[in-house]
C-alpha cells in the first residue's frame, strides 16, 4: 500500500495504538536520539510519502528486548506506541 494513509495499524474506537514502525517500510531516515528509556527516536517518512514523522523502528525494539511489537498479516512490524516512552507524532 502507498503512503502511510494504508500503513496504520488497528486501534478499534478509540486513538490508534498500534502502528507500522517497521524500518522497511521507510526512507529518509535521521536520528534525532533517545528517550529517557533508551529507546532510539527517529525522524523519516514512509516510502511514497512525503509526509515527515517521529517516532522509532521495530526493528531497534526487538533487539532490546522491548514488549511493544507484533507482526502484521502483511509480514511487516507494528510498534504498540501506548508500551512505550516514544510518541509517534506527525511532523509536516
Amino acid at each position: 500500500e502507498k503512503g502511510a494513509r494504508g500503513l496504520f495499524g488497528g486501534g478499534g474506537g478509540g486513538g490508534i495504538s498500534s502502528l507500522f514502525s517497521d524500518i522497511r517500510l521507510k526512507e529518509k531516515i535521521e536520528k534525532t536520539g533517545v528517550s529517557p528509556s533508551g529507546i532510539p527516536m527517529y525522524e523519516f517518512n514512509y516510502i511514497g510519502d512525503s509526509s515527515r514523522y517521529s517516532g522509532t523502528m521495530a526493528q531497534d525494539l526487538l533487539a532490546m528486548g522491548v514488549d511493544a511489537v507484533s507482526v502484521h498479516e502483511s509480514g511487516y512490524y507494528q510498534v504498540n506506541y501506548n508500551n512505550i516512552d516514544v510518541d509517534m507524532r506527525q511532523i509536516n
